[in-house]
């Protein structure tokens, strides 16, 4: 009987990684999350070196296509992670997700808090039955960075490339390699189960906006009720606050913030605005006055710039609020709403979002 030094848990989310094809040529007209999580493991993966002794176990979470992904199953997966970090047999986690908003959830999580093992989500461009899908090398190398002691943290890898989930963004619709990191580029790559950082692990943590920056946690099963479950509860019980976005363009009107204000139904009152601005953080002159009625209202308003690349820079006179720096508007938004949902929990319990140094 093999001998296992350490094992990781695979959480499976559906996706294309789990997707299913009539026909084996077609990479566009299938279904996602069509097969189970035990499946997508690559036969021979205790091959790969890194992996030689380490037991995998896996466990199905959701089973759908990711555009259709909501914030009650962000919670369910949430639990489990939380879960998986506190059980000291556990090294590792790795997610298998869909790619349409991978980048959303990776960020959720990392704005939950900051695991003290690493936390991988993976997933796949082509469908399981592909002749030649992506999903069982982008698996293999999740597991590899899963395995590897100095990952700690949450990360994104997909063809070969490790991002931070600050940074990175879907930016194609087809090809293999989708996902970048715009300027700042991969913190790593693995190359035949090797993990090579590009740049220091620890700098996962600088890229959370200060005001949301998560506590570092779970060194041991003793912190269980720690900041992160706490509010994780608080978000089971009241949702994650609502916040929209109003996009800035040529010929917008005040419209674009009233009639967002006034949109109520499911998710209740909008707590929060992104303003999606041109440029360097600017935005049209008609939508000061309903931006500055809705902060008297007290929304919460934060800027991010429909620029693709780089961050807003921000001037010594700059009077205008607050910016969601690095963030893309994606980010920006929950973010904001993290922010809010931190904010009414320490009304409650203001010890319960202490950061804890580390």
């Amino acid at each position: 009987m093999q001998a296992f030094h350490k094992k990781l848990l695979v959480l499976g989310m559906g996706g294309t990684i789990a997707g299913r094809s009539q026909a084996q040529g077609d990479n566009v007209g299938y279904r996602a999350g069509e097969l189970p999580v035990e499946s997508l493991l690559p036969r021979g993966v205790n091959d790969v070196e890194c992996l030689a002794n380490v037991q995998i176990e896996t466990r199905q979470i959701a089973q759908m296509d990711s555009k259709d992904m909501d914030h009650a199953t962000w919670f369910v997966l949430a639990r489990a992670v939380l879960a998986a970090c506190a059980d000291e047999a556990v090294a590792g986690i790795v997610i298998t997700h869909g790619t349409d908003t991978l980048e959303e959830t990776a960020f959720f999580l990392s704005q939950l808090f900051t695991p003290s093992k690493p936390v991988v989500l993976t997933c796949a461009m082509r469908p399981a039955t592909a002749l030649s899908p992506d999903g069982p090398q982008n698996m293999v190398d999740a597991l590899c960075v899963a395995a590897n002691p100095s990952a700690d943290g949450v990360w994104v890898v997909a063809a070969g490339a490790v991002h931070r989930p600050t940074q990175v963004a879907k930016v194609h619709p087809y090809r293999t390699d989708a996902f970048s990191s715009g300027e700042t580029g991969p913190v790593g790559v693995v190359e035949e189960g090797r993990l090579r950082w590009l740049h220091s692990a620890g700098e996962n943590s600088f890229a959370r906006t200060p005001s949301a920056a998560a506590p570092r946690q779970f060194e041991g099963s003793s912190n269980l009720g720690t900041a992160a479950n706490a509010l994780l509860a608080r978000l089971e019980s009241n949702g994650l606050p609502r916040v929209e976005w109003v996009v800035s363009h040529a010929g917008v009107t005040p419209a674009a913030v009233t009639t967002c204000l006034m949109a109520g139904g499911e998710g209740g009152a909008v707590r929060g605005l992104v303003l999606v601005c041109t440029g360097n953080g600017t935005f049209h002159q008609c939508l000061t006055k309903p931006l500055r009625d809705a902060e008297a209202r007290g929304v919460w308003l934060r800027r991010s710039t429909r620029c693709t690349q780089g961050s807003i820079v921000v001037g010594a006179t700059s009077v205008d609020w607050p910016v969601a720096m690095p963030l893309d508007p994606v980010k920006a938004r929950i973010s904001l709403s993290m922010d809010i949902a931190r904010h009414d929990l320490a009304g409650l319990t203001p010890q319960a979002t202490a950061p804890v140094p580390g």
